[in-house]
């Protein structure tokens, strides 16, 4: 898993990025706003951590870029010292999806990213009961039908991962280029509905539909 740790004490970054790493995680760390924001645009991370008072650009205006102006919605965890609750009430108002008080224990840090990470289906060690007889395993980029493995090309499996955690909700295919693909790399219409194809051959028609001229729902 992927995490951009955004924080500008160089203690305090060095630690959690220290004890983060220890736990498998592969750790991006920034110390301003400005350069945590550029890096969220154009590469794509599991989820964030963002201190509020940060240099440039303040870790809340980050979030509210993120969700505001560039549509994304990578999961985000708001590090702050701050204890009032107006900072807590503009937080969660910008699209926060979770939120920690300094100082904090380092098991506490561990418990609200599993949290995190089990709301989003982040990096699922276990398997994904698709239905039935299909399981889907994330970390394998792979389908088990009827027992028969069914490999997945990388973006078929992040569509099917996003797809999975937002079940039973309209995704229009703008939010979906926005959660799986970096600006570098943007598909066509025509390429996503070639990927939706070939999910739906594996899985079903009747798990993804189409909701015309909006986009598309998992059930």
């Amino acid at each position: 898993m992927k995490v951009l740790l955004l924080e500008d004490d160089s203690a305090l970054c060095d630690l959690l990025s220290f004890h983060l790493e220890d736990k498998g995680y592969e750790v991006v760390a920034k110390n301003n706003g400005q350069a945590a924001l550029e890096y969220l645009i154009d590469n794509k991370v599991d989820f964030a951590l963002l201190d509020i008072n940060t240099p440039i650009i303040s870790g809340l205006d980050v979030l509210k870029s993120l969700r505001e102006v560039y549509k994304d919605n990578t999961p985000v965890i708001v590090l702050t010292a701050y204890q009032d609750t107006k900072h807590l009430k503009e937080s969660f108002e910008s699209g926060v999806d979770d939120y920690i008080k300094k100082p904090f224990d380092l098991e506490e840090l561990d418990q609200r990213i599993m949290k995190l990470c089990k709301i989003f289906y982040i990096e699922q060690k276990d398997e994904i009961l698709i239905s039935e007889n299909i399981i889907f395993t994330p970390s394998l980029c792979e389908l088990k039908i009827d027992n028969e493995i069914k490999k997945l090309a990388l973006k078929e499996r992040d569509i099917l991962k996003y797809f999975y955690a937002h079940k039973n909700r309209v995704i229009s295919s703008e939010e979906l280029l926005q959660n799986v693909w970096t600006y570098e790399e943007m598909p066509t219409d025509a390429t996503i509905r070639v990927y939706i194809k070939n999910l739906r051959e594996l899985i079903g028609k009747d798990k993804i539909t189409t909701i015309r001229a909006v986009g598309y729902k998992f059930e």
